[in-house]
């Protein structure tokens, strides 16, 4: 029996599904991959025969429920055979199935693997109501508040990210583990050298990788770029509206680190690799506002920004620490705010300032006028991350918040940032306005998560401690 699913427009699903069998028997797909983005913005999935995709598609595929409840080394840190399950939610108990429905809207033929396709998927409980743990289903309520608003939300992608030599793939039995292994790698250029064309020359073999990579799946690439690490490269994608740029960065991610994976590189988006002299990475988040007109509503003629954006300035500096979790939710992305090095360590905004947290973009009378935020990390949840934004900051449009004047020195005053994963889970659990927005089950079970990871890292004998005590005591 099919299930009847809580789906945006049916009728229009019903017409994609039709064109995605098409586009699979005239592409020849043997394979189809089903794909979510988890709590942690990794693809999980299953991987079908062609021959099941219809009934996928059209009933969904079910999947294990215990994928929602894991931290980043995949152990689950729920209490799942306890008669709760350690959280209350019906329809999770025992480890049972969830289901997984494909976006029929998000179809693709996957270069790297030419008769495989791939599809993304939302999570439903299994009587067809979504479950209120998928994050991209809870950005598609954010993007539909800010539509009841009268606005589109338009982002653009910048990402960093470090791609590195695979010399040694780890593959003994004593490199397994829970995590395994880090990979042994050397690296592809020596820095450092920004935006150099010698440096981008030797880049090249891997520049092709990724923007063949971005061709065949329709990804708007605009640049590649030297960043300024060794090893560092940048991507940057054309501005896209609604739920596009969430769905193109769990894409991109995936895609990037399987397409140099089969030609012998690795690439990373952590944060601050554990390697001498490699550069952190970031995330810029460039966003605006189209007002139904199709205007945009952060420009006007005689100003750096209209009241609109004034308003969301404003609601995303005052979230700002709250937000920390989704924008930068690992351990090792607090080692990135630090002065002087093209990042933020305060929450502050500026104009056109790439030290401020936020930079302003453009200016009066400049249509493409838009805000950066450039404290998020690449690792980030973009479901998360996209609905904290777009939440704060239309909150400070709707109570008309102003905020404080532009700072022309980013590192001098001003509230710091969390120095760590800890202030951010404190301020993220502490937050009337997301467990409002969010509400409470999903900012305490994302919570639970965080926390489970950080108290795994504060068990473990790190080598700081290795140096700093073993000698002198």
């Amino acid at each position: 029996m099919t299930l009847q699913f809580e789906v945006p427009d049916p009728e229009a699903r019903r017409d994609r599904v039709e064109q995605v069998l098409a586009r699979a028997a005239e592409a020849g797909i043997e394979t189809v991959r089903l794909s979510f983005a988890d709590q942690h913005g990794l693809l999980r999935g299953k991987t079908l025969p062609v021959d099941g995709l219809r009934a996928a598609l059209d009933g969904g595929c079910p999947m294990t429920s215990t994928l929602l409840l894991k931290d980043t080394s995949h152990r689950t840190v729920f209490p799942v055979w306890t008669k709760d399950g350690g959280y209350d939610l019906p329809g999770l108990k025992g480890a049972g199935d969830i289901v997984m429905l494909p976006d029929p809207a998000t179809f693709q033929v996957l270069p790297w693997a030419p008769t495989t396709g791939w599809l993304l998927c939302d999570l439903y409980l299994k009587d067809g109501t979504p479950l209120p743990f998928c994050t991209r289903s809870l950005l598609r309520r954010v993007l539909a508040d800010m539509a009841a608003a009268g606005f589109t939300y338009r982002t653009g992608l910048e990402l960093e990210f470090t791609v590195l030599k695979l010399d040694d793939p780890k593959l003994t039995h004593a490199d397994a583990g829970h995590p395994p292994a880090p990979f042994g790698t050397s690296l592809t250029t020596r820095g450092y050298q920004y935006l150099t064309e010698s440096r981008a020359d030797e880049l090249d073999p891997v520049f092709e990788i990724v923007r063949k990579t971005c061709a065949g799946l329709n990804l708007p690439l605009r640049s590649l770029e030297v960043e300024f690490g060794p090893s560092q490269v940048e991507a940057t994608f054309h501005p896209q509206d609604g739920m596009a740029t969430a769905d193109a960065t769990v894409l991109f991610r995936s895609a990037v680190k399987q397409a140099l994976r089969r030609e012998g590189y690795h690439a990373t988006f952590m944060c601050r690799p554990a390697l001498p002299e490699i550069f952190s990475n970031g995330w810029h988040v460039h966003q605006s506002l189209i007002a139904a007109d199709g205007s945009n509503a952060f420009a006007v003629p005689d100003a750096p920004l209209s009241p609109a954006g004034y308003g969301f300035v404003a609601g995303l500096l005052e979230r700002a620490a709250e937000s920390c979790l989704m924008t930068t939710p690992t351990i090792n992305g607090y080692k990135r705010y630090r002065p002087f090095v093209l990042a933020p360590d305060r929450i502050l905004w500026g104009l056109d300032n790439k030290g401020a947290m936020l930079r302003v973009v453009g200016g009066a009378g400049d249509a493409a006028t838009r805000i950066e935020n450039r404290a998020p990390e690449p690792a980030a949840n973009p479901y998360l991350c996209l609905a904290a934004q777009a939440a704060s900051g239309l909150d400070g449009i709707r109570r008309g918040a102003v905020p404080p004047p532009p700072t022309e020195e980013p590192y001098a005053a001003g509230d710091l940032l969390p120095r760590t994963i800890l202030q951010a889970i404190d301020a993220f659990a502490a937050s009337d306005f997301y467990r409002r927005t969010f509400g409470d089950a999903f900012v305490d079970y994302l919570t639970v998560i965080k926390k489970a990871e950080v108290s795994r890292f504060f068990a473990e004998v790190t080598d700081w401690e290795q140096r700093e005590y073993f000698e002198i005591y």
